[in-house]
């Protein structure tokens, strides 16, 4: 298959469902290695959880360029600008590494000092220092990863960073099994044999996802030829990548910031009980979201290389088809984690009041999981024809506006709780998806557009998979 046809030859199923794979087995492994580590020590598992909210603090900051590098290589595939398309890739790969080792050392050299930060007591303190100095100091691994596979995706490669990364989650999960309580003669190493793990297998992914980076985009990764791009237009292809990314960072950043207060208020006006059923119900519902989010990936993929060719009313049509197909699995899906809420949450605790309002709250969730596939759809599309920009105003209004004050007026000053929470989660999703539905019928997104189509470059055979 060459570039030329990706969006009459591949399918949105076919882009989804690598992505579904991918998503769904991170989530469960993530899941087995808490429940692996919470066999060795509680205050271990609490450790690292803190820890990894810095370690995500930092996806972030690669996410600029990733996700930024992504949507503008689609939309040059679809121009037919293929030398641009390369130049941006390498470009966004050089710019993360550079990145990812700055934030390296830093985290190297601060760690301590930056989780001070946090009253740990002083277990759980020495348990985070040894996870984020490993795990901080190799960060740049993430940074590359992240970069490589979203630049592969852009040219239709699903299949291979799906793959790699089942295998180095299962690779981390064995290495799990032998580090954390010592296995064939080896230590105990406990936080540190997670650490280690995790880069280990993130090192074995990154290795295989570069090996499948230059045989399949015949990238010449070099300083010589980053060099040779040109001052200005080297400039160009960062503001091009800010433009989009800087954004998709913002509102990532604003979400995770709007879900910490939150916690925050359960915390202190809803209590303990409150706040394990928050923990499980919403971790449950990442299950339910796993389609939205790989359908609206793969849809931005698809939307970014007919913005690209000029295609805006196939683009158009393509992700009012994606939304469609979104809202009916997400809310058949939701009906479903309804209707057996008590056995899932059964499999996590036997506490009859957290499964009663577990109960309670997956039912709202029918309501709450079809707004959401408005949001991620129409957002990720929006993204895609390089209206980054909107979805971030929109997302911090929204989330401080909606979710936040909502739930602090229902859930804490009327005293409704988490069913408040609840409804403040389901008003924000659908404010924001009938806006961005309002945005993306009246088309002001086509003025946004980074590269203009233009065939004036021959097109490359490249296989695509």
């Amino acid at each position: 298959m060459t570039i030329d046809n990706i969006s009459k030859r591949i399918s949105l199923f076919a882009l989804t469902w690598p992505i579904l794979v991918e998503t769904f087995l991170r989530l469960l492994f993530g899941s087995v290695d808490t429940f692996m580590l919470s066999g060795y020590s509680d205050k271990a598992v609490a450790a690292v959880g803190a820890a990894n909210q810095y370690v995500f603090f930092v996806i972030i900051l690669f996410q600029v360029v990733a996700s930024g590098s992504g949507i503008v290589v689609s939309q040059y595939l679809g121009a037919k600008k293929y030398k641009n398309a390369l130049d941006v890739v390498l470009v966004s790969v050089f710019l993360n590494l550079l990145l990812g080792i700055l934030i390296s050392g830093v985290l190297f050299l601060f760690t301590g000092s930056i989780l001070g930060l946090m009253s740990f007591e002083q277990d759980v303190m020495n348990y985070a220092v040894d996870f984020l100095t490993i795990v901080g100091s190799f960060c740049f691994i993430q940074a590359l990863t992240s970069t490589i596979t979203a630049n592969l995706r852009s040219y239709g490669y699903m299949k291979h960073p799906m793959f790699i990364n089942m295998g180095a989650n299962l690779l981390n999960v064995i290495g799990n099994y032998i580090l954390i309580t010592g296995r064939f003669g080896l230590p105990a190493l406990g936080v540190r044999g997670v650490a280690i793990s995790t880069v280990g297998s993130q090192l074995v992914a990154l290795i295989l996802i570069f090996i499948v980076m230059i045989k399949n985009l015949n990238v010449n990764f070099s300083i010589k030829h980053i060099l040779s791009i040109g001052k200005e237009k080297l400039l160009a292809i960062l503001m091009e990548i800010y433009k989009i990314g800087g954004p998709s960072a913002g509102e990532m950043l604003s979400y995770n910031t709007s879900q910490i207060v939150i916690t925050g208020i359960i915390t202190k006006y809803m209590g303990t009980l409150a706040l394990a059923s928050r923990f499980y119900v919403f971790n449950l519902m990442l299950y339910i979201m796993l389609f939205s989010l790989a359908i609206g990936q793969a849809t931005q993929i698809l939307v970014g290389h007919m913005v690209g060719a000029g295609k805006i009313e196939e683009a158009y049509k393509t992700c009012i088809r994606s939304l469609k197909i979104c809202i009916i699995i997400s809310f058949s899906i939701a009906i479903v984690f309804a209707l057996f809420s008590e056995n899932l949450l059964s499999l996590f605790t036997n506490d009859k009041e957290i499964l009663s309002m577990g109960r309670i709250l997956f039912f709202i969730a029918i309501f709450l999981e079809p707004g959401r596939a408005f949001n991620i759809v129409l957002g990720n599309s929006l993204k895609g024809t390089g209206d980054a920009k909107f979805t971030l105003y929109l997302g911090v209004i929204s989330m401080w506006g909606i979710a936040v004050l909502v739930t602090l007026i229902l859930g804490a000053y009327f005293g409704l709780g988490l069913i408040g929470v609840w409804i403040a989660f389901a008003s924000d999703e659908w404010v924001r998806g009938i806006i961005m539905l309002k945005r993306w019928r009246s088309k002001a997104w086509q003025s946004k557009a980074i590269v203009k189509s233009k065939d004036d470059e021959k097109t490359p055979s490249l296989a695509m998979h």
